[in-house]
């Protein structure tokens, strides 16, 4: 029998593949001259996965995750032992539960690295701070013409080897901090991860999904900038320190004035960056709530498209951005306080009179290298207070309980299987049990039938069960391994056969066994690639019954000793469900043998069943077996002689009375092929915003992560293609439309201007100190000092104002941008056909609006701002130091030349490695996400570490794209820094060739710019590529606009008021297929219902028996022919003014997080009055009275709060609510038991009498009471006639209707 698999690692570490870092030489550790193979293979040809270098053993996820975890251990034992009050303490005092804290379990797991990297901070800010010092020997010589000639040389010679020596520290430093954070995020990522696997009912209510990923990207994300930003904490206030020695060095006591302001402005740094925090705060409030919505809007886009709800969530969606974009910009404003003042220090600082050139310009040098800090501080203040707000959010989920292994005990050794003694469960922390007092014994190898009514509490004992309930009070023991499968299928992204192994080894024969017995064997047939087919997100490509028939064979595979089945019949045919009782949970199914706890509403199957339990409001109140529960005459014997018997009445009565209209499909064409994409080669394709992009963009590239094909992630709808392009014009196009073309000038001006001041600000105090020079007059000299003086301070304070102009409209700018490009793109998604939601991963789009907008939001701009800045930077440079040596000139053009080569290969590598992270990263959310909605399944099947250990391979594909990627930032900016160093060192031996024809200010000022432009050089190519890599962001977030929509919402020509009014339904042969290169799914169907029929939908599971009412609301479009309604031809009028106008009940009972009001009426057009009249008609009124809140009742995500059935039921009341004259039925009471369906039938009849009603149903009791009978055989009309005329005709119709057990009495 198969077992669970050895579990193996996707990508082993193996010698050919590791870096050759280790092995490297000396020369080529410090250069990265190791990774210019990669940067070369990138130049000639696009990257590859299997291109880039390993991973070292210590920096991936498989060391880092356990050596964290084991520290994280030791918090949560220690905040454990800290909550035990000491027993001298004073008892009536409450005593101070504190949280585990994440910062001693990362001290303790990252210090030898975090101090590694301090020091090698500390060393490179001392050599920064060391060539200015040298610069001022060199102007000393020219000031007091005392050094040889040849002694300018070994100057200059000193100058290059501080500025190289200092480039290589700093690259070091640069490269081991982003390893250092990266691995702090692996860390945490998959303790989140872990953590999100045991959460307790009560914790996993508090946190939706969308918050849980939001958990592990967004917070997590600012974890790690803190993480690179935490050394600027105390390495910005050394450099300010040591900076204003040097200038009391050079200035003396007019220097305390510059510190007073320093002082002065720490505090007020301190106060906004409290507010920075507050506001982040706030800011993820909201992101959280936009996440939420909009996740639970995708995943429930059907109803909205059916309902024709997308305005209504629209408006909702965009009020939640507009409170964040509200926060962005309010935080925006704070920073450019701080920016003010951080520069009101730098130029009240240069005001100072003295005047020899070899003060001015080490001054100068001091003031370039005193900017970064005072500048990089406040950021770095900023970064911590927000990672702070993420931390305390992580440490609150970290902090929250865990499943109690006592919540059921698994080391049984009795002779039942499961047995609870007065046990009583809750999914709340606080209130009444939800399961009470129940005693329960069952006996191993026994088949057991749970049966109720509707939120009785038959799904909660499966999960008391399963231990995923509270325990209160009793004993509850279980025996032996348990496989479960749950009321609504958990299906994984991977192929069918991956799904039905789900971890076990493969044994051919017991396989096919298992596919026989679970029915699908014919299914397979229908597939492109049978088993070998990838099963899109969530199962989308598949039917409902389909997806259940897989996950029954996945429990059936596993081969447990206990089997927990939650009403897995429901969702398939009568005729499929008798097939799977008799050959997989009957007794003489597969799993004759095994423990069997069965939910079931089908009363035909309990006499089979060797202990029945019946439940009512949490409690057992009957159980026995069948014969021993009818002898009792209670409950379960009224229930019986009920509905038993009323269901034999009506199938051995004449229906002859009643005109009936059925429609019957056959297994033509199964739903696997419905909206199935293109199948480029064996098992996986690209995603169609990928191909318009890519059509848009010319050459592209598909790069399949087959490491990811093992965890299920070699997507069958939606593997993002990674693109390799050119930057296009088009895309800062976009960007800047959406930007604001007066804004933009506006910020071209600022910058323009500021950098124009700065230059003039220096060649003003050059010109200042030659003159000063040659004046003897006392007099003169200070006459001249306060001209110059004053000029000066006007010069530096237009520039503080022009920085901050340039930062308030680049705000304004980059706000208007966020608001324009998020509505454009979420008016897109809403205009998107249904089929693309079927065919792409949700997680994707989501990560258009999590992720590209954060972007767009905050990165952008930044970007945009620092290349603008870098630039000018770089030619302002080259024109002082040319205006003060021209014959420089003849070294910038070697050094031209060298840079863009760099650069050429550089950024076509880079730009390749970004897409590959790109591409990477989303598995990790994508896995992530799966994990949350299959945690119940995981757990049941004790598969948790096979998911932990899948997680890390995700992680670690991604750590293999981010480290490459660092490498080659490092080998780009040790070259950039190298030429930079070079123009330093040309710089100086030009000065020191000019000899005395070139003055000792000329000489400060072009050493001093030349000192400045290192920087400038690598940040230039740097920002550049992150534009064109970032791009990429603005790209996805269009290319929405570019996709084919579906119909208008609104056309000019609009049905009457009041249409329609008879409910007649005509088809005209009608055509339809599910896209333009598939066969017809529909062929020539016509046909035209009476006014106020009752029309029966009958059909094969996955046989497509949805199209034909998927035509009716245009969810799929005619081929040929018209569909027309009273008089209408549907395909002339707006899509709203045709969904508005039908009603339909869903097969899936989708709801969406808030009141239960706002799911009935989201659009508030009832009063309360209403609500209350449909919920009594639902049988729904007296459990909402019961609620505290009422009408006002939260409903969790995916309203996990309330049973299937109770969630059908106000499907049912919302279609009561919208009352018109055609209703469709879809399956819609495959989740209720036998009493409530009879309520919703009943109440239907009565409230929908004078309407048009499709329904589709499995019980075809429940529509033999409705009028004509369709078949459809292979998309054709086979028969068409009265239900008694076909029963007599024995064909299709009678063949359904015998395989469901109907006895036809009246039929000889």
């Amino acid at each position: 029998m198969p077992g669970e698999a050895g579990y193996e690692r996707l990508r082993p570490f193996s010698p050919k593949k590791r870096s050759p870092e280790a092995s490297a030489s000396f020369y080529s550790k410090i250069t990265y001259s190791w990774f210019s193979r990669v940067i070369t293979l990138g130049y000639k040809k696009p990257l590859e996965r299997d291109d880039l270098f390993e991973l070292n053993e210590g920096d991936s996820a498989y060391v880092v995750c356990p050596d964290f975890e084991k520290q994280w251990r030791k918090e949560l034992l220690k905040s454990a032992q800290d909550k035990k009050a000491p027993a001298y303490e004073d008892v009536t005092k409450k005593p101070i539960c504190k949280k585990p804290s994440l910062l001693p379990p990362l001290w303790q797991t990252f210090k030898f690295s975090l101090i590694k990297v301090a020091l090698l901070k500390i060393t490179a800010d001392i050599l920064a701070l060391t060539s200015p010092q040298v610069m001022k020997e060199m102007i000393l010589q020219y000031e007091h013409h005392s050094a040889s000639y040849w002694n300018g040389y070994e100057y200059a010679v000193a100058l290059l080897f501080v500025v190289v020596l200092q480039t290589l520290l700093h690259q070091v430093y640069q490269r081991l901090n982003m390893l250092t954070a990266v691995k702090i995020k692996t860390a945490v990522v998959g303790l989140i991860y872990k953590k999100a696997l045991n959460l307790s009912s009560f914790s996993r209510q508090k946190y939706t999904t969308g918050e849980i990923v939001n958990l592990m990207s967004a917070d997590i994300q600012q974890l790690m900038e803190a993480t690179l930003n935490l050394n600027l904490l105390w390495s910005a206030p050394f450099q300010i320190l040591l900076t204003v020695i040097f200038l009391w060095q050079e200035l003396g006591s007019s220097v305390l004035g510059g510190i007073s302001v320093l002082l002065l402005v720490l505090p007020i740094n301190t106060f906004f960056a409290a507010k920075v925090k507050q506001l982040r705060k706030n800011q993820m409030k909201n992101s959280d709530l936009q996440v939420k919505l909009l996740s639970e809007v995708l995943h429930g886009i059907k109803i909205l498209k059916l309902y024709a709800w997308e305005p209504s969530y629209q408006k909702k969606i965009l009020a939640i951005r507009e409170r964040e974009i509200d926060w962005v910009k309010t935080g925006h404003s704070f920073s450019s306080q701080v920016s003010l003042a951080t520069f009101g220090i730098y130029f009240f600082l240069g005001d100072e009179n003295v005047l020899t050139a070899a003060k001015v310009f080490t001054a100068i040098s001091l003031f370039n290298i005193l900017r970064l800090p005072l500048f990089d501080l406040p950021t770095a203040i900023s970064a911590v207070a927000q990672a702070k707000v993420s931390l305390s959010r992580l440490e609150d989920f970290l902090s929250s309980d865990d499943l109690d292994p006592q919540n059921i005990k698994t080391d049984y050794s009795g002779n039942h299987a499961v047995r609870f003694v007065n046990a009583s469960f809750r999914w709340e922390k606080i209130g009444a049990p939800t399961l009470n007092k129940l005693n329960l014994e069952i006996p191993e190898g026994s088949l057991v039938a749970i049966v109720g009514q509707v939120g009785s509490g038959k799904s909660s004992l499966l999960s008391a069960i399963l231990g995923e309930m509270g325990k209160t009070e009793g004993t509850a023991h279980r025996k032996g391994a348990v496989s479960y499968v749950s009321q609504q299928a958990w299906i994984q992204n991977e192929t069918l056969q991956e799904n039905i192994l789900f971890g076990s080894v493969m044994q051919q024969q017991y396989y096919k066994r298992v596919l026989e017995a679970c029915a699908l064997l014919p299914d397979l047939e229908q597939l492109p690639i049978g088993d070998q087919t990838e099963i899109g997100e969530r199962g989308v490509n598949i039917s409902g019954g389909q997806k259940q028939r897989v996950s029954l064979a996945r429990a059936v595979y596993s081969n447990a000793d206990l089997y927990l089945l939650d009403d897995p019949l429901s969702a398939v045919d009568v005729h499929v469900g008798k097939h799977l009782f008799e050959k997989v949970i009957g007794p003489s199914g597969l799993l004759r043998n095994k423990t069997r706890i069965l939910v079931t509403h089908s009363l035909t199957l309990l006499p089979q069943a060797d202990l029945l339990v019946m439940m009512e409001d949490g409690r057992i109140i009957e159980m026995g077996s069948y014969q021993e529960l009818l002898s009792k005459r209670a409950n379960f014997a009224e229930l019986v002689l009920t509905f038993g018997g009323r269901k034999e009445d009506k199938e051995t009565t004449s229906v002859s009375s009643k005109r009936v209209m059925f429609i019957c499909v056959f297994a033509g064409f199964p739903k696997f092929l419905d909206s199935t994409p293109d199948w480029d080669n064996a098992g996986w394709v690209s995603s169609q915003p990928s191909i318009h992009l890519a059509q848009r963009v010319g050459r592209v590239t598909c790069v399949k992560f087959t490491s990811f094909a093992g965890v299920g992630y070699a997507y069958f709808v939606a593997l993002q293609m990674v693109l390799i392009y050119t930057m296009k014009m088009s895309i800062i196009l976009k960007y800047l439309q959406a930007f604001g073309w007066s804004w933009m000038w506006l910020t071209v001006a600022a910058y323009l201007g500021q950098n124009a001041v700065a230059i003039g600000q220096n060649l003003w105090l050059s010109k200042w100190t030659t003159e000063a020079n040659q004046i003897n007059d006392f007099v003169e000299w200070k006459t001249l000092r306060n001209h110059r003086l004053t000029v000066y301070g006007l010069l530096g304070f237009m520039q503080g104002f022009l920085v901050c102009c340039g930062a308030y409209v680049l705000t304004r700018g980059s706000l208007c941008a966020s608001r324009v490009l998020h509505q454009q793109m979420l008016d897109n998604v809403l205009h998107l056909p249904l089929q693309y939601f079927e065919t792409n991963p949700v997680g994707q789009i989501i990560n258009r609006f999590t992720k590209d907008m954060f972007i767009v939001d905050v990165r952008f701009h930044y970007y945009l701002r620092t290349w603008l800045n870098c630039t000018l930077d770089v030619v302002g440079t080259i024109l002082v130091i040319v205006f003060a040596s021209p014959l420089f000139i003849l070294a910038v053009v070697p050094l031209g030349y060298m840079y863009f080569t760099i650069q050429r290969y550089y950024i076509a590598s880079s730009r390749q490695i970004r897409r590959l992270a790109g591409a990477s990263h989303a598995p990790i959310i994508s896995h992530f996400s799966e994990t949350l909605l299959g945690a119940s399944t995981i757990r049941a099947y004790g598969h948790q570490e096979r998911f932990i250990n899948q997680n890390k391979d995700v992680i670690n594909e991604n750590l293999v794209c981010f480290y490459n990627n660092v490498i080659s930032n490092r080998w780009l900016a040790v070259r950039l820094e190298f030429l930079g160093n070079l123009m330093v060192f040309f710089a100086a031996v030009l000065a020191v060739f000019a000899g005395r024809k070139m003055d000792s200010a000329m000489v400060g000022l072009s050493i001093s710019y030349a000192l400045n432009i290192t920087q400038s050089l690598n940040f230039w190519v740097r920002k550049a590529c992150e534009i064109e890599t970032n791009g990429i962001s603005i790209e996805r977030v269009c290319e929405y606009a570019n996709l084919e929509k579906e119909a208008p919402w609104i056309l000019s020509k609009r049905p009457p008021v009041g249409w329609p009014k008879e409910g007649v339904i005509q088809f005209v042969n009608y055509q339809v297929r599910y896209r333009p290169d598939l066969s017809l799914v529909l062929q020539d169907i016509s046909f035209q219902s009476h006014r106020e029929e009752k029309i029966g939908i009958i059909g094969r599971t996955g046989a497509g028996k949805s199209t034909l009412t998927n035509c009716l609301f245009r969810i799929l479009e005619r081929a040929g022919g018209k569909i027309i309604i009273d008089g209408i031809d549907i395909s002339t009028i707006g899509l709203h003014d045709l969904r508005g106008k039908l009603n339909i009940i869903p097969q899936d009972p989708v709801l969406f997080s808030g009141t239960l009001q706002s799911n009935l009426d989201p659009l508030g057009k009832y009063s309360d009055l209403e609500l209350w009249d449909v919920l009594e008609l639902c049988d729904l009124k007296p459990f909402v009275q019961s609620l505290p809140k009422k009408l006002l009742h939260e409903i969790s995500e995916g309203g996990e709060n309330l049973s299937v059935g109770q969630r059908q039921l106000i499907c049912l009341a919302r279609a009561l609510l919208r009352k018109t004259k055609v209703l469709i039925l879809d399956e819609a009471t495959a989740s209720v038991d036998i009493e409530t369906d009879n309520l919703v039938q009943s109440t239907i009849r009565r409230e929908f009498h004078n309407c048009t009603v499709l329904t589709i149903a499995h019980r075809l009791h429940s529509i033999m009471d409705s009028d004509r009978v369709l078949v459809l055989d292979s998309g054709r009309i086979a028969e068409f006639d009265t239900p008694d005329r076909l029963l007599k005709q024995k064909g299709l119709f009678h063949i359904m209707v015998s395989e469901a057990g109907i006895q036809q009495g009246t039929e000889a």
